[in-house]
């Protein structure tokens, strides 16, 4: 029964923890058109294997194949962007080859998922993940299960005492604080923090299913523009809409589409991402100051990875790229005292 429970919970987080608001406004006969979001398809597709890619039969945050792999990594979503920027996996197959330690590691079949944090940790705890009426086992009997974990020092830790990751992990990246993304044209003309107080703005963020992110932002907010005006902002922000995943790096870019907010509060990478890769429909604003306000993400290999070999590779490999990576893709330069330093996750 606990089990059972523990699954129905996780199938509330992804499916049902936000309810569509029936009561919510729709969009004003001024605002730009609602439209759909055609997400960038990452992994590669095999000739023969039936592909479903409409709207609701893609799993964007699931990339490589379920259950039989050469390695397997669980990671926090919101860096999505540099592991499948083209500079990671390939690379490393690549360079593993080149280095006769690792030359006879198979590599082919590399599955990786970028599910918010609390979602990582509620699924390798409950051994399961629901996506809409598929259960997928995520246990070392399944396959699905990680040789490496990537999170903040926070969910690591909760890891770490349900035995899933080792002591100790290796920080590898900062990011700057929180930026605005604002639909193309800038309708409202918004150019600052100061201008979320305007009534008309409406703001979309992480939701209540991501603390972690969300308290980082409502810190920032609260230092940068006020305690009151955030509270007064926040009055305004859109908790729900059609489709809502309760997945920031998701959410934000989709109510904004669909015009369910006029203002993203997203982190600032993201915001840089996204305007690049939707330039049609999205625009960014820098928050001066934001940076202050930053975390971080680190790296562990699971306490019992299925796939040791690979895991050791990719982790040296990943180490000896990551601190020139990251900026390039709008993260924060990290110092040499602060890039991999030891965490440790028993204290």
């Amino acid at each position: 029964m606990q089990r059972r429970s523990l699954l129905a919970a996780i199938g509330a987080l992804l499916a049902g923890g936000l309810r569509t608001d029936t009561t919510a406004k729709t969009a004003s006969s001024s605002m730009p058109e609602s439209r759909f979001i055609a997400w960038p398809v990452f992994a590669k597709t095999t000739p023969g294997i039936p592909t479903l890619n409409g709207h609701t039969d893609t799993v964007p945050d699931i990339v490589g194949r379920i259950g039989a792999n050469d390695l397997v990594v669980f990671t926090e979503g919101n860096h999505f962007p540099v592991l499948f920027g083209g500079e990671v996996m390939q690379l490393f197959r690549d360079w593993a080859k080149a280095d006769r330690r690792f030359a006879n590691i198979r590599l082919e079949d590399i599955a990786v998922v970028t599910l918010p944090q609390p979602i990582i940790v509620a699924a390798l705890r409950q051994g399961a993940l629901k996506l809409g009426n598929a259960i997928i086992e995520v246990s070392a009997r399944s396959g699905f299960y990680p040789d490496i974990v990537m999170a903040g020092e926070s969910p690591l830790r909760d890891l770490r005492r349900d035995g899933i990751v080792p002591a100790q992990a290796r920080l590898f990246a900062r990011n700057r604080g929180l930026g605005l993304l604002v639909r193309r044209g800038n309708p409202l003309g918004i150019a600052s923090i100061a201008d979320l107080q305007n009534p008309q703005v409406r703001i979309v963020m992480a939701s209540a299913t991501e603390p972690g992110a969300r308290g980082q932002y409502i810190h920032a907010l609260e230092a940068l523009m006020g305690e009151g005006e955030t509270k007064a902002t926040l009055a305004r922000e859109t908790v729900t809409f059609e489709g809502r995943l309760g997945i920031q790096h998701r959410d934000i870019l989709e109510a904004l589409a669909k015009n369910q907010a006029n203002v993203g509060i997203i982190f600032a990478h993201l915001a840089r991402y996204y305007a690049r890769t939707f330039p049609d429909l999205v625009e960014m604003i820098e928050v001066p100051g934001a940076e202050r306000f930053s975390s971080t993400i680190a790296l562990t290999a699971a306490a019992a990875p299925l796939h040791p070999h690979a895991a050791i590779a990719f982790e040296e490999f990943f180490l000896g790229i990551a601190r020139g990576l990251y900026p390039h893709y709008g993260f924060a330069a990290m110092l040499p005292e602060e890039y991999d330093r030891k965490l440790d996750l028993n204290a």
